[in-house]
């Protein structure tokens, strides 16, 4: 057997009144039967049909496709408030053949324009469904590869913290290749909460200031005494005119006339002999040496000092070793150079040569230029504030459009190839509407010429007499177009028609508006049809036609699923639902069609406390385990109460249903006495040890339960109890489940027990 066949509502899910947070739902086919009581939830599924409240219809259909009538207690009130007047009801019973194979013409090419359009609208939302697929993917891929760039500089995903309002932001910027450091650079400064300006390093305005002091020269001049005295040349000889010339400086303010070397007295006249012992040149020499170390020195204080005082504060980017290097080697040079001047001093007849420090300037001259280039960027982000901070979200998205460049451009073709489509598809639906509003112009053109009442007014009537219903008619209301009054034979207005009546011949005009329209432009097919208990009040005459006429509608709706061997013409109810209480009526319009798997459904709605159930009655094939069958749920009495008896959870209501199974099995069809179950199941039940414990002692509540539940089957029929017997508050539902199975092996009866519980 084929699997269920969806039809038109391929999903009801039920949230209102007795399903609210249920998570209840419905998968129909095209002909559905629903039973249960009264109040167990049926209205509710009538009501959310003709609201499209919770519907999923077939992949490009929707509520606006059909017309929903729904047969229920709204729809006799709104057709019979003064119990007098009936709208008319138009049919297309049309006297003009040629005019009604024009109709059958035009509402044929209708529904093969329905069939293109419902292609192309399934078309569509593939194609929709694939391109919010590709849309989804792209989103979640900008979103998985950027997660390094959020993360890094969180300030500019500002309103952009999740993947849809990110990837069209990526979109908007061209790529751009941002070197990291830079834009990490630009974000702090940007970006930072604490963000400020940055005192520069101290520049060198020329590297050869060291290199070029005034008087360098002197250090490569030997320096030599030339004078021509006794002491200059003793001087000479023994290579001693430094070591004279130093030891005078040194000590001649403090000599006292005396020699500071050997403490003899020296000659009266020995600063004269001593200064002509050295020439002027020499003296001359000496003084620009001694000037030179001076302005050497001089220069380089100028030049170190700035230098080795840095900023107070400096910016975070700057790394101050390799500085702190550089000024050492600097300083270093520096002082030996100094050296070597004053070795020059000490030895005046000697060359030297200075070490340049112009390419140890030019070094550190680059490192304070790099220093200060930060320096001045991040100064100029601080001013330019939120400029700086647009430039910078700015940089961001642009490099993010640089590393999903490959990616942005396979879903910009992928995209735009799916618009196309799209837009193509959209004329094609645009067209085909287009052509159902001709057509829909031209139905109500031809249906003015053939749109009669008096067809349906006559079978109306006509099925009255035959339901036994002779004392009233309908009849046209006189100056009143299409509107039609309940009248008696003498024609007075039946002020006083029963409920059944009233709800019968509601039925008979619902049954004609379903083949007809209310209104001479009105739609005539695409229907569905819900028809909720209408068989309430009604003698068995009138519940008989009114089967008659539910099985002809089925059978109308049967032809969109199997066309072969019809017993009705036509397939303009798309589907339908038949909602009841009634046993009898229930039976009579589905029996036929419990073989009908394929396109048939039945239903099973009860109501546990305040909350509706509702079960898909079908069970594996026995005779074919692969397939499944419909289950019909109404059966016998008797059989209707095991099955509620399986199901029911509440202590309560399950005692209910064990008085009328223990009443109905063993007093009405068995023929026992109570005294007679009392003395087998208790008096004999105690003497053969059914009432024990698993320690095999005597159990006092199951004996006193078990005699409450024989008590309580003489109890009220409504499931009240005087509370004499058992508190109903204290019962436990699995304990009553034990003691009334006990009950049936007791009575030697497990045979059926097992029976009427699928045991066997």
């Amino acid at each position: 057997m084929a699997d269920k066949i969806k039809s038109e509502i391929v999903r009801i899910d039920l949230t209102d009144a007795s399903y609210k947070d249920s998570h209840a739902y419905i998968e129909p086919t095209y002909v559905n039967f629903f039973f249960g009581n009264n109040g167990a939830g049926k209205s509710t599924i009538a009501k959310a049909i003709k609201s499209s409240a919770g519907l999923t219809y077939a992949p490009g259909r929707t509520a606006s496709d059909y017309l929903p009538l729904v047969y229920n207690q709204d729809f006799i009130d709104e057709n019979f408030r003064s119990y007098r007047n009936m709208k008319g009801v138009f049919t297309l019973n049309a006297k003009n053949a040629e005019i009604q194979k024009q109709i059958d013409e035009v509402t044929e090419k209708r529904t093969q324009v329905k069939k293109l359009l419902s292609e192309a609208s399934d078309k569509r939302g593939k194609i929709t469904n694939a391109k919010d697929k590709l849309h989804k993917d792209f989103l979640k891929e900008c979103w998985e590869r950027g997660r390094t760039l959020r993360d890094d500089f969180p300030g500019t995903m500002d309103k952009k913290g999740k993947s849809d309002p990110f990837a069209r932001e990526i979109l908007k910027h061209a790529p751009a290749d941002i070197d990291m450091e830079d834009l990490r650079r630009l974000y702090e400064s940007a970006y930072s909460e604490t963000a400020k300006r940055y005192q520069r390093f101290t520049t060198i305005a020329d590297p050869m200031v060291m290199d070029t002091v005034d008087g360098r020269e002197i250090l490569s001049k030997p320096i030599v005494n030339s004078a021509d005295t006794e002491l200059a040349g003793f001087l000479r000889d023994i290579g001693a005119t430094e070591w004279m010339r130093q030891g005078h400086d040194a000590y001649s303010h403090n000599a006292n006339g005396r020699c500071p070397y050997c403490g003899g007295d020296l000659p009266a006249d020995f600063e004269q002999t001593f200064i002509a012992s050295f020439d002027n040149r020499y003296q001359e020499n000496l003084r620009l040496l001694d000037e030179f170390l001076a302005r050497y020195k001089k220069s380089a204080n100028e030049l170190f000092v700035p230098l080795q005082t840095t900023p107070v504060e400096l910016y975070p980017q700057i790394d101050l070793k390799p500085y702190a290097d550089k000024l050492a080697v600097l300083k270093a040079a520096i002082q030996a150079n100094i050296e070597t001047i004053k070795s020059k001093a000490e030895n005046p007849a000697s060359a030297v040569a200075l070490t340049d420090i112009q390419p140890i300037l030019e070094d550190l001259a680059e490192i304070i230029n790099g220093f200060n280039s930060l320096i001045d960027a991040n100064n100029a982000i601080v001013a330019a504030g939120p400029t700086k901070r647009t430039e910078c979200t700015d940089a961001v998205f642009s490099l993010l459009a640089f590393m999903l460049k490959d990616v942005i451009a396979t879903y910009r073709k992928s995209d735009g190839d799916m618009q196309a489509e799209l837009d193509a598809l959209d004329a094609e639906i645009k067209a085909h509407n287009a052509t159902l509003d001709e057509i829909k112009t031209q139905l109500k053109t031809l249906r003015g010429k053939t749109v009669e009442t008096d067809t349906a007014k006559d079978s109306i009537n006509l099925m009255l007499r035959d339901s036994g219903m002779r004392g009233f008619s309908l009849e046209p209301k006189a100056g009143v177009d299409n509107v039609y009054e309940v009248r008696r034979p003498d024609g007075t207005i039946a002020d006083n028609l029963s409920e059944g009546e009233k709800n019968f011949i509601a039925f008979l005009y619902f049954y004609h508006l379903v083949h007809g329209s209310d209104s001479a432009d009105g739609e005539t097919r695409e229907k569905i049809v819900v028809i909720d208990d209408p068989v309430s009040s009604m003698d068995s005459g009138s519940l008989f036609i009114v089967s008659t006429l539910v099985r002809q509608m089925i059978e109308i709706c049967r032809n969109n699923a199997d066309n072969r061997n019809r017993t009705a013409e036509g397939n303009f109810i798309k589907q339908i639902f038949i909602l009841t209480h009634n046993a009898y009526f229930h039976r009579e319009v589905s029996y036929s069609y419990v073989a009908k798997y394929d396109y048939a459904s039945f239903y099973l709605i009860r109501k546990i406390g305040t909350k509706s159930t509702i079960k898909l009655c079908d069970d594996v094939n026995p005779n074919a385990p692969t397939e499944r069958i419909n289950v019909n749920p109404v059966k016998n009495s008797y059989a209707a109460l095991w099955d509620e008896y399986k199901e029911v959870q509440s202590a309560v209501p399950l005692m209910n249903v064990i008085r009328r199974i223990l009443e109905y099995y063993f007093l009405q069809l068995c023929g026992y006495e109570g005294s007679q179950l009392r003395q087998v199941i208790l008096i004999q039940g105690k003497a053969e040890g059914r009432f024990k414990d698993a320690d095999g002692n005597d159990d006092e509540e199951k004996f006193q339960l078990a005699s409450s539940m024989l008590a309580y089957i003489n109890a009220s029929s409504i499931g009240m109890s005087d509370g004499m017997d058992f508190v109903e508050d204290c019962l436990d539902a699995d304990e009553c489940r034990s003691i009334f199975e006990m009950i049936f092996d007791a009575m030697k009866q497990k045979q059926h027990y097992d029976m009427m519980m699928g045991n066997q």
